[in-house]
Protein backbone atom coordinates (compact mmCIF):
# COMPACT_ATOMS: atom_id res chain seq x y z
CA UNK A 1 0.00 0.00 0.00
CA UNK A 2 1.25 3.74 -0.78
CA UNK A 3 2.65 5.59 2.11
CA UNK A 4 2.80 9.17 2.93
CA UNK A 5 6.55 9.30 4.13
CA UNK A 6 8.71 12.32 5.36
CA UNK A 7 12.29 12.66 4.81
CA UNK A 8 14.12 15.08 7.13
CA UNK A 9 17.28 15.78 7.35
CA UNK A 10 19.29 18.79 7.56
CA UNK A 11 21.45 18.10 4.66
CA UNK A 12 19.58 18.44 1.36
CA UNK A 13 20.34 20.03 -1.86
CA UNK A 14 21.43 23.17 -2.85
CA UNK A 15 24.29 21.89 -0.92
CA UNK A 16 25.78 18.95 -2.82
CA UNK A 17 26.77 15.43 -1.22
CA UNK A 18 26.17 11.75 -0.87
CA UNK A 19 22.96 12.12 1.64
CA UNK A 20 21.91 15.09 -0.07
CA UNK A 21 22.07 12.53 -3.25
CA UNK A 22 20.52 9.87 -1.37
CA UNK A 23 17.68 11.51 -0.07
CA UNK A 24 16.72 12.70 -3.63
CA UNK A 25 17.24 9.83 -5.39
CA UNK A 26 15.22 7.65 -3.09
CA UNK A 27 12.38 9.81 -2.69
CA UNK A 28 12.27 9.95 -6.13
CA UNK A 29 11.79 6.03 -6.93
CA UNK A 30 9.67 6.06 -3.92
CA UNK A 31 7.64 8.60 -5.60
CA UNK A 32 7.50 6.67 -8.58
CA UNK A 33 6.38 3.41 -7.08
CA UNK A 34 3.23 5.20 -5.79
CA UNK A 35 4.30 6.76 -2.54
CA UNK A 36 3.65 10.23 -1.43
CA UNK A 37 7.32 11.86 -0.29
CA UNK A 38 8.12 14.92 1.13
CA UNK A 39 11.41 15.95 2.23
CA UNK A 40 11.81 18.74 5.42
CA UNK A 41 15.58 20.77 5.67
CA UNK A 42 16.56 23.95 6.94
CA UNK A 43 16.09 27.17 4.85
CA UNK A 44 19.28 28.46 2.62
CA UNK A 45 20.35 31.71 1.66
CA UNK A 46 18.45 30.57 -1.95
CA UNK A 47 16.16 28.41 -0.84
CA UNK A 48 13.08 29.33 1.39
CA UNK A 49 9.57 28.44 2.15
CA UNK A 50 8.18 25.58 -0.02
CA UNK A 51 9.52 24.28 -3.19
CA UNK A 52 8.80 21.76 -5.52
CA UNK A 53 11.38 20.00 -7.88
CA UNK A 54 11.50 19.09 -11.63
CA UNK A 55 9.45 15.16 -10.71
CA UNK A 56 7.12 17.57 -8.10
CA UNK A 57 8.68 16.26 -4.80
CA UNK A 58 8.07 18.80 -2.29
CA UNK A 59 11.32 20.60 -0.20
CA UNK A 60 9.97 22.37 2.77
CA UNK A 61 12.93 24.81 3.79
CA UNK A 62 12.48 25.68 7.45
CA UNK A 63 13.77 28.77 8.45
CA UNK A 64 16.08 27.61 11.51
CA UNK A 65 19.64 28.62 12.39
CA UNK A 66 22.68 26.94 11.15
CA UNK A 67 25.69 26.36 13.41
CA UNK A 68 28.44 24.09 12.34
CA UNK A 69 28.55 22.36 8.96
CA UNK A 70 24.83 22.92 7.50
CA UNK A 71 23.11 20.99 11.01
CA UNK A 72 20.94 23.18 12.56
CA UNK A 73 20.67 24.90 16.37
CA UNK A 74 19.50 21.94 18.95
CA UNK A 75 16.45 23.45 21.03
CA UNK A 76 14.71 19.83 21.17
CA UNK A 77 11.09 21.23 21.29
CA UNK A 78 11.24 24.65 18.89
CA UNK A 79 10.50 22.80 16.03
CA UNK A 80 7.33 20.92 17.30
CA UNK A 81 4.64 23.18 16.33
CA UNK A 82 5.68 24.25 12.75
CA UNK A 83 6.83 19.79 12.06
CA UNK A 84 3.32 19.27 13.68
CA UNK A 85 1.70 21.56 11.23
CA UNK A 86 3.17 19.95 8.34
CA UNK A 87 3.31 16.10 9.16
CA UNK A 88 -0.60 17.38 9.60
CA UNK A 89 -0.98 18.92 6.58
CA UNK A 90 1.00 16.72 4.80
CA UNK A 91 -0.91 13.30 6.49
CA UNK A 92 2.08 11.95 7.04
CA UNK A 93 2.88 8.41 8.04
CA UNK A 94 6.10 7.57 8.29
CA UNK A 95 8.64 9.78 9.46
CA UNK A 96 12.39 9.14 7.73
CA UNK A 97 15.05 10.58 9.46
CA UNK A 98 18.77 10.70 7.71
CA UNK A 99 22.45 11.30 9.29
CA UNK A 100 23.66 11.24 12.86
CA UNK A 101 25.05 14.95 13.00
CA UNK A 102 21.23 16.33 11.79
CA UNK A 103 19.72 17.78 14.41
CA UNK A 104 16.08 18.31 12.51
CA UNK A 105 16.39 14.50 11.80
CA UNK A 106 16.88 13.66 15.69
CA UNK A 107 13.72 16.30 16.52
CA UNK A 108 11.67 14.86 13.53
CA UNK A 109 11.58 11.48 14.90
CA UNK A 110 11.04 12.44 18.67
CA UNK A 111 8.09 14.41 17.48
CA UNK A 112 6.83 12.06 15.15
CA UNK A 113 6.51 9.48 17.63
CA UNK A 114 5.15 12.16 19.86
CA UNK A 115 2.42 12.10 17.45
CA UNK A 116 1.86 8.41 16.92
CA UNK A 117 3.86 8.34 14.15
CA UNK A 118 5.83 5.58 12.19
CA UNK A 119 9.66 6.27 12.24
CA UNK A 120 12.73 4.97 10.54
CA UNK A 121 16.56 6.24 10.97
CA UNK A 122 19.40 5.70 7.60
CA UNK A 123 22.38 6.22 9.28
CA UNK A 124 25.16 7.62 6.44
CA UNK A 125 28.93 7.94 8.82
CA UNK A 126 31.11 5.92 10.94
CA UNK A 127 31.84 7.76 14.14
CA UNK A 128 34.68 6.80 16.97
CA UNK A 129 34.17 6.48 20.62
CA UNK A 130 36.89 8.57 22.48
CA UNK A 131 36.37 11.88 21.81
CA UNK A 132 33.88 14.02 23.17
CA UNK A 133 32.29 15.58 20.13
CA UNK A 134 31.26 11.49 19.29
CA UNK A 135 30.71 10.62 22.80
CA UNK A 136 28.03 13.59 22.75
CA UNK A 137 26.90 11.98 19.22
CA UNK A 138 26.55 8.73 20.35
CA UNK A 139 24.14 9.27 23.24
CA UNK A 140 22.17 11.90 21.42
CA UNK A 141 21.77 8.77 19.23
CA UNK A 142 21.37 6.35 21.63
CA UNK A 143 18.37 8.28 22.68
CA UNK A 144 16.36 8.92 19.28
CA UNK A 145 17.18 5.07 18.23
CA UNK A 146 15.69 3.87 21.53
CA UNK A 147 12.53 4.46 20.27
CA UNK A 148 12.63 3.73 16.26
CA UNK A 149 10.90 1.30 14.04
CA UNK A 150 13.85 0.25 12.32
CA UNK A 151 17.45 1.66 11.42
CA UNK A 152 18.97 1.56 8.27
CA UNK A 153 22.53 1.63 7.89
CA UNK A 154 24.53 2.06 4.17
CA UNK A 155 27.19 -0.69 4.72
CA UNK A 156 27.76 -3.90 6.75
CA UNK A 157 30.58 -1.40 8.73
CA UNK A 158 28.24 1.06 8.68
CA UNK A 159 25.48 -1.13 10.74
CA UNK A 160 28.48 -2.58 12.90
CA UNK A 161 29.65 1.09 14.28
CA UNK A 162 25.63 2.06 14.56
CA UNK A 163 25.03 -1.18 16.79
CA UNK A 164 27.68 -0.59 18.95
CA UNK A 165 26.95 3.28 19.26
CA UNK A 166 23.50 2.94 20.15
CA UNK A 167 23.26 -0.26 21.99
CA UNK A 168 20.78 -1.67 19.25
CA UNK A 169 20.17 -5.30 18.71
CA UNK A 170 21.55 -6.60 15.05
CA UNK A 171 18.22 -7.88 14.05
CA UNK A 172 16.85 -4.11 14.22
CA UNK A 173 19.16 -2.51 11.88
CA UNK A 174 19.38 -3.43 7.49
CA UNK A 175 22.11 -2.55 5.49
CA UNK A 176 20.97 -1.00 2.12
CA UNK A 177 23.14 0.51 0.22
CA UNK A 178 23.42 3.77 -1.43
CA UNK A 179 23.11 3.51 -5.29
CA UNK A 180 23.78 6.15 -8.62
CA UNK A 181 22.04 6.51 -11.62
CA UNK A 182 24.31 5.16 -14.31
CA UNK A 183 22.96 7.00 -17.20
CA UNK A 184 24.15 10.39 -15.79
CA UNK A 185 27.63 8.59 -15.25
CA UNK A 186 28.42 7.30 -18.43
CA UNK A 187 32.50 6.97 -19.48
CA UNK A 188 33.83 9.37 -22.17
CA UNK A 189 33.13 8.05 -25.98
CA UNK A 190 37.02 8.80 -26.72
CA UNK A 191 39.14 8.28 -23.69
CA UNK A 192 42.09 10.52 -23.40
CA UNK A 193 46.03 8.57 -24.11
CA UNK A 194 47.36 6.92 -21.07
CA UNK A 195 51.01 8.95 -21.80
CA UNK A 196 49.43 11.96 -19.56
CA UNK A 197 47.41 10.72 -17.01
CA UNK A 198 45.27 13.07 -14.89
CA UNK A 199 44.04 12.18 -11.20
CA UNK A 200 40.56 13.45 -10.12
CA UNK A 201 39.77 14.37 -6.82
CA UNK A 202 36.03 15.08 -5.97
CA UNK A 203 35.50 16.08 -1.97
CA UNK A 204 34.69 18.18 0.51
CA UNK A 205 38.02 19.67 1.64
CA UNK A 206 37.89 19.09 5.19
CA UNK A 207 40.22 16.75 7.92
CA UNK A 208 37.81 13.53 7.56
CA UNK A 209 38.18 13.80 3.95
CA UNK A 210 42.14 12.51 4.05
CA UNK A 211 42.84 16.22 2.74
CA UNK A 212 46.39 16.46 4.72
CA UNK A 213 46.92 13.13 3.15
CA UNK A 214 46.67 14.64 -0.25
CA UNK A 215 48.84 17.82 0.58
CA UNK A 216 51.63 15.50 2.01
CA UNK A 217 51.40 12.77 -0.94
CA UNK A 218 50.69 15.26 -4.60
CA UNK A 219 54.83 16.48 -4.64
CA UNK A 220 55.44 12.99 -4.06
CA UNK A 221 53.63 11.95 -7.30
CA UNK A 222 54.38 14.47 -8.94
CA UNK A 223 57.95 13.72 -8.78
CA UNK A 224 58.07 10.18 -9.12
CA UNK A 225 55.90 10.39 -12.30
CA UNK A 226 56.44 13.35 -14.58
CA UNK A 227 53.89 13.32 -16.94
CA UNK A 228 51.31 12.61 -14.32
CA UNK A 229 48.19 15.78 -13.45
CA UNK A 230 45.92 16.58 -10.80
CA UNK A 231 42.34 17.98 -11.20
CA UNK A 232 40.82 18.62 -7.63
CA UNK A 233 37.26 19.53 -7.09
CA UNK A 234 35.38 20.56 -4.04
CA UNK A 235 35.80 23.04 -1.27
CA UNK A 236 36.23 23.65 2.22
CA UNK A 237 38.49 25.18 5.12
CA UNK A 238 41.27 22.91 3.43
CA UNK A 239 41.40 24.31 0.25
CA UNK A 240 44.25 26.92 1.98
CA UNK A 241 46.52 24.01 2.27
CA UNK A 242 46.12 23.07 -1.03
CA UNK A 243 46.52 26.20 -2.64
CA UNK A 244 50.26 26.21 -0.35
CA UNK A 245 50.89 22.71 -1.41
CA UNK A 246 51.15 24.39 -5.16
CA UNK A 247 52.33 27.44 -4.72
CA UNK A 248 55.55 26.21 -2.51
CA UNK A 249 56.06 23.30 -4.77
CA UNK A 250 55.73 25.37 -7.98
CA UNK A 251 53.13 22.81 -9.43
CA UNK A 252 50.64 25.16 -10.89
CA UNK A 253 51.15 23.26 -14.06
CA UNK A 254 50.20 20.35 -13.19
CA UNK A 255 47.86 20.51 -10.42
CA UNK A 256 44.39 22.59 -11.28
CA UNK A 257 42.05 23.29 -8.40
CA UNK A 258 38.44 24.19 -9.67
CA UNK A 259 36.72 24.62 -6.75
CA UNK A 260 33.21 23.83 -5.57
CA UNK A 261 31.52 21.86 -8.42
CA UNK A 262 27.11 20.97 -8.68
CA UNK A 263 26.57 17.41 -8.40
CA UNK A 264 25.16 17.77 -12.44
CA UNK A 265 28.72 18.88 -13.37
CA UNK A 266 30.81 15.94 -11.51
CA UNK A 267 30.54 13.54 -14.41
CA UNK A 268 32.35 16.39 -16.65
CA UNK A 269 34.83 16.53 -14.14
CA UNK A 270 35.65 12.71 -14.14
CA UNK A 271 35.53 12.15 -17.42
CA UNK A 272 38.82 14.51 -17.80
CA UNK A 273 40.46 11.67 -15.75
CA UNK A 274 42.20 8.55 -15.78
CA UNK A 275 42.18 7.62 -11.94
CA UNK A 276 40.05 8.41 -9.26
CA UNK A 277 41.48 9.36 -5.54
CA UNK A 278 39.81 9.10 -2.63
CA UNK A 279 42.33 9.39 0.81
CA UNK A 280 39.36 9.44 3.36
CA UNK A 281 40.04 8.87 7.05
CA UNK A 282 37.03 7.56 7.71
CA UNK A 283 33.86 6.45 5.28
CA UNK A 284 30.38 4.49 5.07
CA UNK A 285 30.07 3.56 1.68
CA UNK A 286 31.54 6.40 -0.29
CA UNK A 287 29.19 6.85 -3.16
CA UNK A 288 31.45 8.95 -5.20
CA UNK A 289 33.74 5.99 -5.89
CA UNK A 290 30.90 3.99 -7.50
CA UNK A 291 30.08 7.30 -9.87
CA UNK A 292 33.89 7.56 -10.89
CA UNK A 293 34.14 3.56 -11.79
CA UNK A 294 31.06 4.08 -13.16
CA UNK A 295 32.66 7.00 -15.46
CA UNK A 296 35.75 4.37 -16.25
CA UNK A 297 37.89 5.87 -13.60
CA UNK A 298 40.06 3.17 -12.37
CA UNK A 299 39.77 3.93 -8.23
CA UNK A 300 42.45 4.42 -5.67
CA UNK A 301 41.05 4.96 -2.21
CA UNK A 302 41.73 3.83 1.38
CA UNK A 303 40.83 0.57 3.07
CA UNK A 304 38.47 2.32 6.05
CA UNK A 305 34.79 1.62 6.91
CA UNK A 306 32.67 0.56 4.27
CA UNK A 307 34.71 1.50 1.45
CA UNK A 308 36.24 -2.75 0.90
CA UNK A 309 32.00 -2.90 0.52
CA UNK A 310 31.52 -0.80 -2.54
CA UNK A 311 33.57 -2.04 -5.30
CA UNK A 312 35.02 -4.99 -7.13
CA UNK A 313 38.84 -5.40 -6.13
CA UNK A 314 39.45 -5.33 -9.86
CA UNK A 315 38.51 -1.66 -9.80
CA UNK A 316 40.04 -0.53 -7.15
CA UNK A 317 43.42 0.08 -5.94
CA UNK A 318 43.56 0.20 -1.89
CA UNK A 319 45.75 1.89 0.54
CA UNK A 320 46.61 2.31 4.11
CA UNK A 321 45.59 5.92 5.49
CA UNK A 322 49.03 6.60 5.24
CA UNK A 323 51.36 9.03 3.32
CA UNK A 324 53.69 6.58 1.90
CA UNK A 325 50.79 4.10 0.89
CA UNK A 326 48.84 6.47 -0.92
CA UNK A 327 52.16 7.05 -2.63
CA UNK A 328 52.99 3.61 -3.15
CA UNK A 329 49.44 2.49 -4.52
CA UNK A 330 48.84 5.54 -7.15
CA UNK A 331 52.05 4.27 -8.23
CA UNK A 332 50.63 1.22 -9.00
CA UNK A 333 47.60 2.42 -10.29
CA UNK A 334 49.28 4.72 -13.18
CA UNK A 335 51.53 2.09 -14.01
CA UNK A 336 48.73 -0.43 -14.13
CA UNK A 337 46.95 2.10 -16.29
CA UNK A 338 50.04 2.67 -18.99
CA UNK A 339 50.42 -0.97 -19.05
CA UNK A 340 46.53 -1.44 -20.02
CA UNK A 341 46.24 -3.95 -17.71
CA UNK A 342 42.76 -2.31 -15.91
CA UNK A 343 40.13 -2.77 -18.20
CA UNK A 344 37.99 0.28 -17.50
CA UNK A 345 35.55 -0.06 -20.47
CA UNK A 346 34.06 -2.61 -18.62
CA UNK A 347 33.17 -0.60 -15.53
CA UNK A 348 30.01 1.12 -16.31
CA UNK A 349 27.93 -1.63 -17.07
CA UNK A 350 29.59 -3.72 -14.01
CA UNK A 351 28.31 -0.48 -11.83
CA UNK A 352 24.92 -0.39 -13.63
CA UNK A 353 24.69 -3.80 -12.87
CA UNK A 354 25.25 -3.55 -9.38
CA UNK A 355 23.55 -0.64 -8.10
CA UNK A 356 20.23 0.51 -8.96
CA UNK A 357 17.98 2.67 -6.81
CA UNK A 358 14.80 1.14 -7.88
CA UNK A 359 16.46 -2.01 -5.64
CA UNK A 360 17.20 0.56 -3.01
CA UNK A 361 13.82 1.63 -3.11
CA UNK A 362 12.27 -1.23 -3.29
CA UNK A 363 14.38 -2.64 -0.40
CA UNK A 364 13.69 0.23 1.63
CA UNK A 365 9.72 -0.05 1.00
CA UNK A 366 10.12 -3.67 2.97
CA UNK A 367 11.10 -1.78 5.55
CA UNK A 368 8.24 0.43 5.83
CA UNK A 369 5.73 -2.00 5.78
CA UNK A 370 7.78 -3.93 8.34
CA UNK A 371 7.24 -0.92 10.79
CA UNK A 372 3.57 -0.21 10.09
CA UNK A 373 2.53 -3.82 10.80
CA UNK A 374 4.61 -3.09 14.47
CA UNK A 375 1.71 -2.15 17.01
CA UNK A 376 1.90 0.92 18.53
CA UNK A 377 3.63 0.62 22.30
CA UNK A 378 1.72 2.62 25.50
CA UNK A 379 3.75 6.24 26.25
CA UNK A 380 4.68 4.05 29.09
CA UNK A 381 6.97 1.48 27.26
CA UNK A 382 8.53 4.31 25.55
CA UNK A 383 9.69 5.82 28.94
CA UNK A 384 11.14 3.05 29.84
CA UNK A 385 13.33 2.36 26.50
CA UNK A 386 14.19 6.17 27.30
CA UNK A 387 15.22 5.16 30.83
CA UNK A 388 17.72 2.52 29.79
CA UNK A 389 19.57 4.86 28.04
CA UNK A 390 22.23 5.60 31.45
CA UNK A 391 21.96 6.55 35.17
CA UNK A 392 22.01 10.32 34.29
CA UNK A 393 21.07 10.21 30.97
CA UNK A 394 17.88 8.24 31.19
CA UNK A 395 16.59 10.57 33.46
CA UNK A 396 17.11 12.86 31.30
CA UNK A 397 15.46 11.84 28.53
CA UNK A 398 12.34 10.55 29.92
CA UNK A 399 11.85 14.37 31.12
CA UNK A 400 12.07 15.31 27.27
CA UNK A 401 9.57 12.84 25.83
CA UNK A 402 7.47 14.10 29.26
CA UNK A 403 7.53 17.69 28.20
CA UNK A 404 7.09 16.76 24.32
CA UNK A 405 3.81 14.90 25.27
CA UNK A 406 2.92 17.82 27.39
CA UNK A 407 4.05 20.38 24.23
CA UNK A 408 1.72 18.21 21.67
CA UNK A 409 -1.49 18.45 24.17
CA UNK A 410 -1.04 21.99 24.66
CA UNK A 411 -0.53 22.24 20.83
CA UNK A 412 -3.43 20.24 20.17
CA UNK A 413 -5.82 22.30 22.62
CA UNK A 414 -4.95 25.54 20.73
CA UNK A 415 -4.62 24.20 17.79
CA UNK A 416 -6.66 21.18 16.62
CA UNK A 417 -5.57 19.08 13.96
CA UNK A 418 -9.14 19.00 12.92
CA UNK A 419 -8.87 22.73 12.25
CA UNK A 420 -5.53 22.55 10.06
CA UNK A 421 -5.91 22.36 6.25
CA UNK A 422 -4.69 19.39 4.29
CA UNK A 423 -2.38 20.06 1.56
CA UNK A 424 -3.13 19.13 -2.03
CA UNK A 425 -1.31 16.20 -3.57
CA UNK A 426 1.10 16.52 -6.38
CA UNK A 427 -0.65 14.47 -9.01
CA UNK A 428 2.01 11.25 -9.25
CA UNK A 429 2.17 7.67 -10.41
CA UNK A 430 -0.76 5.84 -8.26
CA UNK A 431 -2.34 9.27 -7.55
CA UNK A 432 -4.48 9.67 -10.65
CA UNK A 433 -2.05 10.72 -13.35
CA UNK A 434 0.74 10.13 -15.37
CA UNK A 435 4.29 9.39 -14.38
CA UNK A 436 6.73 12.16 -15.00
CA UNK A 437 9.78 11.43 -17.21
CA UNK A 438 13.62 10.54 -15.50
CA UNK A 439 15.31 11.48 -12.90
CA UNK A 440 17.86 14.76 -12.87
CA UNK A 441 19.22 17.12 -10.89
CA UNK A 442 16.93 18.76 -8.55
CA UNK A 443 15.58 22.03 -9.93
CA UNK A 444 12.21 24.04 -8.99
CA UNK A 445 9.91 24.11 -11.96
CA UNK A 446 8.81 27.83 -11.68
CA UNK A 447 12.71 28.67 -12.53
CA UNK A 448 14.28 30.48 -8.90
CA UNK A 449 10.87 31.44 -7.65
CA UNK A 450 9.44 29.71 -4.95
CA UNK A 451 5.69 28.26 -5.77
CA UNK A 452 3.69 26.94 -2.70
CA UNK A 453 0.07 26.27 -4.39
CA UNK A 454 -1.93 25.95 -1.01
CA UNK A 455 -1.06 29.95 -0.10
CA UNK A 456 -1.91 30.57 -3.12
CA UNK A 457 -5.46 29.34 -2.85
CA UNK A 458 -5.77 30.36 0.68
CA UNK A 459 -5.17 34.17 -0.41
CA UNK A 460 -7.75 33.20 -3.42
CA UNK A 461 -10.16 32.23 -0.46
CA UNK A 462 -9.17 35.34 1.47
CA UNK A 463 -10.13 37.84 -1.52
CA UNK A 464 -13.54 35.95 -2.47
CA UNK A 465 -15.03 36.03 1.21
CA UNK A 466 -13.61 39.68 1.43
CA UNK A 467 -15.79 40.23 -2.32
CA UNK A 468 -18.80 38.70 -0.32
CA UNK A 469 -18.74 41.03 2.60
Amino acid sequence: MPYNIAMACDFFYPQPGGIESHIYQLSTKLSDRGHKVIIITHAYPTRRGVRYLTNGLKVYHIPFKVIYRESTMPTVFSAFPILRQIFIREGIEIVHGHASLSTLCHEAILHGRTMGLKTCFTDHSLFGFADAGSILTNKLLKFTLSDVGHVICVSHTCKENTVLRASLDPTSVSVIPNAVVASNFRPSPSRASTSHITIVVISRLFYNKGTDLLVAAIPRICEIHPSVHFLIAGSGPKAIDLEQMVEKFCLQDRVELIGPVRHEEVRDVMVRGHIYLHPSLTEAFGTVLVEAASCGLYIVCTAVGGIPEVLPIEMTEFAKPEEDSIVAATSRAIDAMRRGTVKTHNFHAMVKRMYSWSNIAMRTERVYDMITEVEEKALIDRLKRYYGCGVWAGKLFVMCAVIDCLIHWALEFWWPAINIDRARDWPGKGRGAVKLSGITPPVETNGAASIEIEAKEENRRKRRKGRKR
